[in-house]
């Protein structure tokens, strides 16, 4: 079971530390244009490849997407709900509970841990995560949403093209399906290599703020997660990466919205840094209780 769990998180600490490494040593890994390759290409690429390899059914994915839809309006209330109580700003951490590391951390995750077939369903957590976060997150941070960016999207196109093709039955040729293949395998690397780097310019600015929501977001997260997982009937690889996506640290995206309104970006960045530190201890905890016969 140690060996088990090694192999799945090692490989993923390994390269967000040399991601962090290579930022602090002077090298930037952060610039637009490779935020935009990874979101715009390699992501949609990796969606279509992985609904051909893991020949992921319209049910399934359908099944995932609202049992996600339900823990993430679950990590809404309930997160308005506590920080009414504890007296903590909404605008600037609700979206810090609503909405866990789905990409960065939680496609490597699913597929170290559970196969194609996990990140299959991982994608489809991840897809709705995006999109909720994108339109609801971005218009807690900066009061309104941005209805029209959410066309822009091309993982949007790139999930409904996945579906099709797996709802259909249809194979795409074997040079188009490689190629996909090929720049798909480019997102999970890239993602913990860019999460490391944004890792290293970010500190904790108020800790016992920190420390509450990462409280929230990992602990409530993780208790959501398997509520929802019972409600829907879910069952093996489908439970457990729903249960996973639900408990990861706090997205990056929370930090660059904030930033871009102008909503107490260094309190998220301490949100986003201490959460993500926590999940070292709490996900091997969870992938042992996950993986362990029940």
């Amino acid at each position: 079971m140690l060996l088990l769990i090694a192999s799945v998180v090692l490989p993923i600490l390994i390269t967000v530390w040399i991601g962090f490494v290579w930022t602090r040593l002077g090298y930037n890994l952060e610039s637009r244009d490779l935020t935009a390759l990874i979101a715009d290409v390699a992501t949609p690429c990796l969606v279509i490849s992985t609904f051909q390899t893991s020949r992921l059914s319209f049910e399934a994915f359908t099944a995932v997407a609202a049992a996600a839809t339900t823990a993430i309006a679950l990590f809404a209330g309930v997160g308005a709900l506590l920080l009414w109580i504890t007296g903590l700003r909404m605008q600037t951490f609700l979206p810090s509970i609503a909405f866990p590391n789905a990409g960065n951390l939680g496609l490597p995750l699913s597929l170290y841990a559970f196969g194609t077939e996990g990140l299959g369903y991982a994608i489809a957590f991840f897809s709705i995560s995006s999109v909720a976060n994108y339109t609801f997150g971005q218009a807690i941070a900066a009061g309104k949403a941005n209805w029209r960016g959410l066309l822009r999207l091309p993982l949007l196109y790139a999930v409904a093209v996945g579906i099709s093709l797996s709802f259909w039955g249809i194979d795409l040729p074997a040079p188009v399906a490689k190629t996909l293949v090929l720049i798909g395998n480019l997102t999970v690397p890239l993602m913990l290599l860019m999460l490391g780097a944004s890792l290293s310019r970010l500190k904790v600015d108020s800790f016992g703020r920190a420390a509450a929501v990462t409280a929230f977001r990992i602990g409530g997260g993780a208790l959501i997660g398997t509520l929802v997982a019972t409600l829907f009937d879910l069952a093996g690889s489908m439970k457990a990466v729903l249960i996973l996506q639900s408990a990861n640290p706090v997205a990056v995206y929370n930090y660059l919205f904030a930033q871009r309104w102008n909503n107490e970006p260094e309190e998220v960045a301490g949100v986003v840094v201490l959460s993500t530190m926590v999940s070292i201890a709490t996900i091997p905890l969870l992938l042992a209780w996950l993986s362990s016969p029940t």
